[in-house]
Parts: C-alpha cells; sequence; structure tokens
C-alpha cells in the first residue's frame, strides 16, 4: 500500500502480487484496529458535545444572571459591573472549549485517515470484496467517513460553533465596555462590538483552518522517505 493526497491508502483493489491469501493473524490485527480507531472516533465526538453543552449552559447561566440583575436594577451601575465580569469570563471560557473541540476534531480526523488506509487494506487482500463494500477512489475515502471539507467546513464543526459564540460574547463585552466609555452612545457600541466580533471570529476560523491543514499534511505511515511531524 502507498500513502496519498493526505495519507489515504491506494486500495486498488487488486490482487497481492505474490498471490498469498492474508494471514489470519495479520486479519485479526487489521479488524481489531478497525474497530477500535471507531470506538475512539465516538470518544472524540462524545467528548466534543459534552464540552460544547457545558459551555452553552454556562452562557444561560450568565444571561439569566444579567437578564436578573437588570431587572432588579434597571440597568444601573450593578448590571454593567456584572456584565463586565459575566461576558469575558464566558468568552475565555469559549475560547478554550474551542481549542479543545478543534483538537477533539483533529484527532477523529486523524482516526478517519487511519480507517481509510484499513479499508485500502481490505480490497487489496480481498478483492472479492468489492462489490459489497463502498468502493471509492482513495482520494474520496475521507468524504465516506464523514469528513466532506471545503470552506465552510468549519463553521460545521462543534470548535466553529463555539467559536461563532465566542466572537458573539468578545464583541458583547467590547460593546458593553464602549457604552460606559462613550456616555451611552448605542452607535458607538454596536459600531465597536460588531467589528470586534467579526475580527474575532476571522482569527478563530483562520487558526481553526491552519490547523486543519497542518492535521491533513502530516504522513500516516512514516517509511524511509516519510517525515514526522515538525
Amino acid at each position: 500500500m502507498t500513502i496519498s493526497d493526505g495519507g489515504t491508502a491506494s486500495g486498488n483493489g487488486t490482487a497481492r502480487p505474490d498471490g498469498a491469501e492474508p494471514r489470519p493473524a495479520a486479519v485479526s490485527v487489521i479488524t481489531t484496529e478497525h474497530f477500535t480507531l471507531q470506538g475512539a472516533r465516538s470518544s472524540t465526538i462524545a467528548e466534543s458535545t459534552g464540552r460544547a453543552s457545558m459551555f452553552l449552559s454556562a452562557i444561560s447561566g450568565g444571561l439569566v444572571a444579567l437578564g436578573l440583575v437588570a431587572t432588579a436594577t434597571r440597568v444601573g451601575t450593578a448590571f454593567y459591573v456584572l456584565g463586565l465580569i459575566v461576558l469575558p469570563t464566558l468568552a475565555f471560557v469559549g475560547l478554550v472549549t474551542a481549542d479543545r473541540t478543534l483538537q477533539s476534531g483533529l484527532e477523529d480526523l486523524g482516526y478517519a485517515r487511519r480507517i481509510a488506509v484499513l479499508r485500502g487494506y481490505y480490497f487489496d487482500a480481498a478483492p472479492e470484496v468489492a462489490p459489497y463494500l463502498m468502493s471509492v477512489p482513495h482520494a474520496e475515502r475521507l468524504r465516506v467517513e464523514g469528513l466532506r471539507g471545503g470552506v465552510w467546513q468549519g463553521t460545521l464543526t462543534v470548535s466553529g460553533m463555539v467559536s461563532v459564540v465566542t466572537a458573539v460574547l468578545t464583541g458583547s463585552t467590547v460593546g458593553l465596555a464602549v457604552v460606559l466609555l462613550s456616555g451611552h452612545v448605542l452607535a458607538a457600541a454596536v459600531g465597536a462590538g460588531v467589528v470586534t466580533g467579526i475580527a474575532a471570529l476571522a482569527a478563530l476560523m483562520w487558526y481553526q483552518r491552519r490547523a486543519w491543514h497542518r492535521a491533513l499534511a502530516q504522513p500516516l505511515i512514516i517509511g524511509e522517505d516519510a517525515v514526522g511531524p515538525q
């Protein structure tokens, strides 16, 4: 087998050159590895959704607290003090949550690429199973694993969703601060908040996209001519 196009196996569906059948031990190792990798993918997805749920629950509690204080003080000093404490805190929690869910997503990508390599082994070792399995070109196997790619794919991930919410919280923090500094000028607060939110979202999306590109560039099988992570 060879690695190309981001590390997927060739899997051309041809029989082994020597005509020998794969050893039972090798088949057992391959199937066990496939099962283990699929379980690891499930774990990364569960962790990402769990962290995102905790983050959204924290936001819900913080906004409820702000609403209660605003009602009690009629958007007075206590509201602004609490807002400038809660919103930056939530933005920080969102930042670390986005980073961790991105790490989990990259782990899931690595597992999916390794599963794609194993699928190549199945077709190479037993080409007669091709009519019964989804046989696609090696460049398309990550799409079979549910990783489509594209410009908007980053916003569809858990990390992308958390990044969007974090950018909104960051813009809201700046907008609230500008309200106080500008003497309650709404236009200045809205403008500053929107610009900050867009800039934060662009930075987070750029960071995420760069991380995905680096992960895809890493080889899966390290041979004599392959270079490992730098």
